[in-house]
């Protein structure tokens, strides 16, 4: 459900102008293409891939920015807020194992040709006029069944929609990716989950062990030993709960929430991520990991 999309009908059978393909210019700058290969642009996977496109590449309206990946470990870069949303809803996906960005419709003739065929006029520089590599916002390798698939998703503000040349554009991308059976689909702001997305902004940037230093993996395990059985069992309010923590341990205030943020991100702590969660209040755990040992461990000195 998380990388679901609206229907692609709109896209795919829109009616309205055409435009006459101009012929085919000549004088493509390759140069700035083949640069981008040899670096291995669109090239790898995992943490070895490096997008097509980097936020450097691309005039900025200051919503574009760089964020480490929890599937890649390594940086993404995002073109927009709706994209930055949409990584953190595929980053908490258990389905998904790889996202790779501003992925390449490449060979560049291809998407030419479909833009001929479709009597559009392909995408180009506004500089140069000259005709650019189209790319899709996000592949995304899934785990369904025993078997690996890929999902291409075009990311846009619904707004822009009503744009017929923005429909062009994702005709083109779409047609790209049927002709590799390849699943393409077009998600906006109404497909994103805006409590998730709130939820894991807030989780963001306590899920790795380093982000909690100097703490200890022992030292998270004896906050949480002190943290959980209060929390299961009591109507008290986190933080209440996690101040509390922080005087008998003697920690730096915030030390414990922070640690409640890193057991949520690592799914150590499950709770219903469709409620926001809100500190002030009590925070239901619906499931943690030998709950039943921590309520007979109770306090540690």
């Amino acid at each position: 459900m998380l990388v679901e999309c609206l229907s692609t009908s709109r896209v795919g059978k829109f009616a309205g102008r055409r435009y006459q393909m101009a012929k085919r210019s000549r004088s493509i700058d390759q140069q700035k293409i083949e640069k981008r290969l040899k670096d291995g642009r669109g090239e790898g996977k995992g943490v070895a891939y490096q997008p097509w496109l980097r936020i450097q590449d691309v005039p900025s309206r200051g919503l574009a920015s760089r964020v480490k990946g929890w599937k890649t470990g390594r940086e993404h870069h995002l073109m927009s807020n709706l994209e930055t949303s949409y990584l953190f809803v595929l980053d908490w996906s258990q389905s998904v194992l790889d996202i790779r960005e501003q992925f390449p419709l490449l060979p560049l003739e291809e998407t030419q040709e479909i833009a001929e065929q479709c009597g559009f006029i392909h995408p180009t520089d506004p500089k140069t006029q000259q005709s650019v590599v189209m790319t899709t916002d996000f592949l995304i390798t899934l785990k369904q069944s025993e078997h690996e698939v890929e999902h291409a998703r075009a990311i846009k503000p619904a707004v822009e929609l009503q744009s017929q040349r923005t429909l062009e554009k994702l005709e083109i991308e779409r047609r790209y990716w049927e002709r590799r059976n390849i699943d393409w689909g077009l998600v906006t702001e109404q497909e994103i989950p805006k409590t998730l997305v709130e939820n894991l902004k807030w989780l963001r940037s306590c899920y790795q062990l380093e982000d909690l230093a100097p703490l200890t993996q022992a030292d998270i395990t004896r906050i949480e030993a002190v943290l959980t059985p209060q929390v299961i069992q009591g109507e008290t309010p986190l933080t209440k709960i996690t101040n509390g923590c922080d005087d008998h341990l003697g920690l730096s205030s915030g030390t414990s929430l922070s640690v409640v943020r890193y057991l949520i991100a690592n799914r150590q702590w499950q709770i219903d991520m469709s409620e926001r969660i809100q500190p002030s209040k009590k925070l239901n755990l619906l499931s943690v990991p030998l709950a039943e040992s921590y309520q007979e461990i109770g306090g540690v000195g």
